[in-house]
Formats: C-alpha cells, structure tokens, sequence
C-alpha cells in the first residue's frame, strides 16, 4: 500500500524548506516526490515504514503522519465537539458558572482518559445542575464557547467538495446546534438537558450518547449515505471518540488522550484543524475559509 507522509505544522509557525528537505533525506524520499501543500504543509512519497514514536520525533512541533494514498479524500466528517471542534468542555463550562467546576472538571478527566463508564459520569455530573437557571446555558455559550482555529475551514471546505459533515457529541444539544451552526455542519447529534419551568432537572434524557452510540452514528450515516466507513474521516480527543475513530477510514486523533492516540491512524498535537485537510491531500488554495473565533 503506496503511502505519504504528511508533515503539517502551527500556521504562526510554519514549515520551512529546509524543514522539509530534512525529514526528506532522513525518510529517503527522492526531491520529486515531495509536494508543498501550504506555507505550513507538505507531504511526501515515504519509501520506509516509521512508528509513531518514529514519526513523533522527525521535527520538533511539527505533526508527522503517514496515510495511504488510496481513498484520500473523505465522503463523510464525523466530529467530536468538546476540545475539538471547540476549545472547552461544554460540561466544565457550565460547572465553573454554576460554582461546582473542580467536581466536575475532575470528573471529566477521568471519563476523557477511559478510567471511568462515560454514561454513569456523565449522569453524576449533570446530577449537580439541578436548579440551574437554563438561561446560564445562553450565557455559558457567549461567554465561553469558541471555535479550535481551523474548525470552519475544515468543515466547509470538506462540504464544498462534497463531504457530508456532522458533529457527534457526547455533551448537549444545546450546544451542538449552536457550533454546528457556527461552523457549517449538516448534522448535529448530542444528548439532550431536561429542563422543566425554565430550570434543569440535574437529568439528560435517555438513551445517553456515549461510545457506542458514536460508533453507531458512523455506521447509521454511511448506510443512508450510501458511504462506506472507509469513506469516512473522524475525529476526536478522548476515549469516548475511541470506537468511532477505530472504525473510521481515516481517525484521527485530536490534542488526544493516550488511549486514543494509540489507536488513531494519524495524531496531531500541533497544527491547527485544517491539517485534517492536508492529511487527504488537499492544499492550501483549496481552503473554503469560515467560522472562526466567537459566536455571534
């Protein structure tokens, strides 16, 4: 199987030619087969198989990730929202304004790394909102909610080329219908706040979305679609995003937990989300630019 090696980097930092005749010579990739993607990206024709631990350490802050060349580019984006799509965890946000963040906060940590039953931690978390006026859940979003730099531009060029693209989530829909808004997602997917007479009930309505319930979005959408899981990018940063990401053609693991970056086909730690274009090939002149910064 003929694959490349892409090397993606910080946009403020960019990649420097002689960055990239560097890792050339160290993988033994001949001049021709290197391609500049952006200021910030390249990808090569890698002759030699590398490790993660191999590839992790070709160049200091810049992601290396070895994908294959057939099925580059992907028909479907399933995302993750919390500490992808967007910077926070919805979940803390809402504990810090109600005055309970470092409970829950831990809590989450824990769920993220997979040392905790995601359905249960997520039930004793919210447990702590009941009484909360709903409308913090209005402030909690102008006030704390903001897109991962290259959010929209990821989603919208995907789209533009023909992709379908959805926000999965394990937090509330919410938010998930403000951020798919914001950042041009077709589809949104996330569990649902009961709130009664303008307050929360400390309750999400059933069945919770965890895991398994990622997993069966994937495959609920590649059969309308038409699409195979093959066809599809995903992309997460914790262990809840872990079966998702395994079944995906192309998972990618986002500023990851361990447990998931040891599972993901392609990690990055350093580049914003349009290296998520650049890994199925596209280049820089082919970005649809949308979607940054602060809602509203």
């Amino acid at each position: 199987m003929e694959r490349v090696l892409v090397l993606t980097a910080p946009p403020a930092r960019g990649l420097s030619e002689a960055e990239i005749r560097a890792v050339a010579q160290a993988v033994g990739a001949e001049a021709s087969a290197v391609r500049r993607l952006g200021s910030a990206a390249a990808e090569m024709t890698c002759p030699v198989a590398l490790s993660r631990a191999e590839l992790d350490t070709l160049l200091p802050g810049i992601d290396a990730n070895l994908v294959p060349v057939e099925g580059r580019r992907k028909r479907l984006l399933v995302a993750d929202m919390d500490s992808t799509i967007i910077t926070v965890e919805c979940i803390d946000e809402i504990a810090a304004a109600a005055g309970v963040g470092e409970r829950v906060a831990a809590i989450t940590e824990r769920a993220m790394a997979g040392e905790l039953e995601f359905e249960s931690a997520l039930r004793e978390r919210v447990a702590l909102f009941r009484g909360l006026p709903a409308r913090l859940l209005d402030e909690v979003f102008a006030e704390r909610i903001r897109l991962s730099p290259g959010a929209g531009t990821l989603v919208r060029t995907m789209a533009a080329h023909g992709a379908h693209t959805a926000l999965v989530s394990g937090g509330f829909t919410f938010f998930t219908e403000r951020v798919a808004r914001l950042a041009g997602f077709a589809e949104h997917r996330a569990n649902r706040l009961v709130v009664r007479e303008g307050r929360l009930t400390g309750e999400a309505e059933k069945p919770i979305l965890g895991r398994d319930a990622k997993l069966t979005a994937l495959r609920e959408m590649t059969a309308r679609l038409g699409v195979t899981p093959a066809e599809a990018l995903a992309v997460g940063d914790g262990a809840n995003d872990l079966a998702l990401i395994e079944a995906a053609g192309l998972g990618v693991a986002w500023r990851p937990k361990p447990v998931l970056a040891a599972a993901a086909d392609a990690v990055i730690r350093h580049a914003d989300l349009t290296a998520l274009l650049h890994l199925q090939g596209y280049s820089e002149r082919e970005f649809v630019t949308g979607g940054a910064g602060r809602p509203g």
